[in-house]
């Protein structure tokens, strides 16, 4: 809702102070459709030269997503860690092979299906268990699992980040194909330079309207776009990194309450809970 509100007010103050000032918005809206079929036509078709079939799948799932509220909550978090806490606190009491048919089958796992938010997400799901399996297993130690738990969430960073990249490329292409459409225009003009004056002058503002139009599409509507979806796609990487400390925290030893301190630093402030609730959380959750 935020977004659309945002677009709604950036686009109003554009072209409502245009009409207060006199502009004849009529002319912005017949070359409208030409415009912007050659603007988006030739840059969509240049974006899709330009990225891989995997990207352009991932972008088209990832754009959705600006348009709904972040997932990554405080709520969110204080359950991620409620989760963590009873599993390693299973651990502890009764070994770690007591947890290797939670971390084998985490669908039918009573302390999974406990925490129904991260407990059906695919991604924490799959990485949890993942490590937990080695933790299970003993044949790595905190320093090997921490290098590899590293290159995985760098490769889920470059994973997220590609349609994100794609996206500022097609922002900072829109102008260049905003100025083709001008000068397009500009030619159509040249060839009609018998016409009367009138017809030249709204000849001649068409063409101006392509400029117009790609420098809006790409400072206006698709790299705030970029922008947005970026933080979300860092706020995704935090919920690993969480993972990952308080994992590694229960491998050097600490208890699964010390554990899970160590995974709520890593937060961000704005979701981070305080010591006080997430004790309280997790001790309303046994």
């Amino acid at each position: 809702m935020l977004v659309i509100i945002g677009y709604a007010v950036s686009m109003g103050c554009i072209f409502g102070v245009y009409i207060i000032h006199g502009g004849n918005i009529g002319v912005i809206l017949t070359a409208l459709p030409f415009e912007l079929i050659t603007i988006f036509g030739g840059a969509l078709g240049a974006f899709a030269v330009n990225n891989q079939p995997k990207v352009l799948k991932a972008t088209l799932a990832t754009i959705p997503k600006a348009l709904k509220g972040s997932i990554y909550t405080k709520a969110r978090y204080m359950e991620l860690m409620a989760l963590l806490y009873d599993i390693l606190q299973k651990a502890r009491k009764e070994g770690l092979m007591a947890i290797e048919k939670d971390v084998e089958t985490p669908h039918e796992s009573e302390i999974f299906k406990k925490y129904g938010a991260v407990g059906s997400d695919h991604h924490i799901v799959e990485f949890m268990t993942d490590y937990l399996r080695m933790m299970v297993s003993g044949n790595l130690n905190a320093h090997e699992i921490e290098s590899l738990m590293d290159s995985e969430i760098e490769t889920h960073h470059h994973e997220a980040h590609a349609p994100i990249a794609a996206i500022a490329r097609l922002a900072g292409a829109l102008p260049a194909f905003g100025i083709v459409a001008a000068v397009l225009g500009v030619v159509n003009t040249m060839g009609s330079v018998g016409q009367p004056p009138a017809v030249l002058g709204g000849m001649i503002a068409s063409a101006l309207v392509g400029t117009f139009l790609g420098i809006l599409l790409a400072y206006g509507v698709v790299e705030p776009l970029g922008g947005l979806l970026e933080q979300k796609s860092e706020d995704s990487a935090k919920e690993l990194q969480c993972i990952k400390t308080t994992l590694l925290a229960s491998m050097q030893g600490y208890n699964p309450s010390t554990a899970i301190e160590f995974g709520r630093k890593v937060l961000f402030s704005t979701e981070r809970p305080s010591f006080a609730e997430l004790e309280s959380h997790v001790r309303g959750k046994k």
